[in-house]
């Protein structure tokens, strides 16, 4: 194989499969995937601003039966943390977002045992008479698959019920590796890889916009993290044409600060900067039918989310108003709305505030400073 050739393929925005993709990861110098990778970038957000985005994460409940072996939010049925959030403790999260300019929950939890279907529509429908002008980025394709066995019905009656309820978008989240071999040491009790990727396609087909993950730096081998991209491509290949499908991918790498993987398997992250922001590039390459990649800041770090953006990565994500799912495994990394744009601004590129659709929002005029400990 020839580097050049393949170049020239991704700049055509053509697909490169496993091989190829996996040739130039092993062997292109990083300056040069990052060169092509910024060209693909400036070809498919022309703008060539850096979007971001002000939303909270909130947890529906901790109680999950999954046991992913690289969690240490969750907790079993009956332990004494276990909880469900009440609806007080959601209006006051949301009023807080609210003043602190944000316009979305991504509101996620676990596999809970006794929580339906039914439980998720009147939350929703609650949420959205309580404040219609926040969206709701719910649940992820694990949650849809557990509440689907829960009721014995279909992806696609679960995903209608949930959309006709209130929910504006679904998170990519679950992904992890999507090759079975890699669920079952490390996710067994989700999902398998083909129904999270049946989910995501069944949701384009109702228009229901979704983003894609990656969590890598485990105990995948690099031909399974270029699979996984390889159906994620596939699955956005065959989005009705009137969807918009995956707006956005993912990739953050493994936090293994007391997680069982790291206890028990002697499994640790070692991703490195270069690796990180190789694999940023390489993600630019491989899904040239995904417009919005993303950098993990909350995973790498400031300065490695930086030279993603002249990598292929064009949106920062958000500040997070609140997360506690990876933040529980290690990653350390806060921004405020400040010193997001800040950041932006210091990697040579105009900060411009999003909602989830990457639409441009204008940023409120008056945002109170967060003050939170969680």
């Amino acid at each position: 194989m020839k580097p050049d050739t393949l170049y020239n393929k991704a700049l055509a925005f053509e697909f490169l499969d496993v091989e190829e993709g996996m040739y130039l990861f092993e062997h292109a110098p990083l300056t040069e995937l990052m060169h092509v990778a910024n060209e693909m970038r400036k070809k498919h957000v022309p703008h060539g601003k850096v979007t971001w985005q002000i939303d909270r994460n909130v947890n529906t409940t901790n109680v999950c039966i999954a046991n992913c072996k690289f969690c240490n939010f969750y907790r079993i049925p009956g332990h004494a943390e276990a909880y469900i959030t009440d609806i007080d403790t959601y209006k006051k999260k949301i009023e807080e977002t609210i003043r602190w300019g944000g316009d979305q929950l991504l509101l996620q939890g676990g596999h809970h045992p006794n929580l339906g279907l039914q439980f998720y529509i009147d939350l929703f429908k609650q949420l959205k008479q309580l404040y219609p002008a926040i969206k709701l980025h719910t649940l992820g394709p694990p949650e849809v698959a557990h509440i689907t066995k829960l009721e014995k019905s279909t992806h696609r009656e679960v995903l209608t019920a949930l959309k006709e309820a209130g929910m504006d978008s679904l998170p990519g989240a679950g992904a992890e590796i999507l090759t079975d071999r890699v669920r079952r040491l490390i996710s067994k009790g989700k999902c398998g890889a083909q129904e999270w990727l049946d989910i995501m396609h069944e949701a384009h087909k109702l228009d229901i916009t979704t983003s894609a993950t990656m969590m890598f730096g485990h105990v995948e081998t690099l031909q399974e993290r270029f699979e996984h991209l390889v159906k994620l491509r596939e699955v956005q290949s065959r989005k009705p044409e009137h969807a918009k499908g995956f707006l956005a991918f993912i990739p953050w790498t493994f936090q293994d600060v007391d997680t069982l993987l790291a206890r028990i398997r002697g499994v640790h992250n070692l991703t490195t900067a270069e690796e990180y922001i190789r694999m940023i590039a390489i993600s630019r390459i491989m899904l040239p039918n995904v417009k919005n990649i993303q950098a993990s800041w909350l995973t790498v770090g400031k300065q490695t989310a930086q030279v993603c953006l002249h990598s292929g990565a064009n949106d920062f994500g958000s500040i997070m108003l609140e997360e506690n799912v990876v933040s529980a495994a290690g990653a350390p990394h806060r921004f405020t709305y400040r010193s997001i744009q800040q950041a932006i601004r210091e990697a040579g590129f105009e900060p411009q505030l999003r909602n989830q659709q990457y639409e441009f929002r204008k940023l409120p005029e008056i945002i109170e400073e967060q003050v939170i400990d969680y």
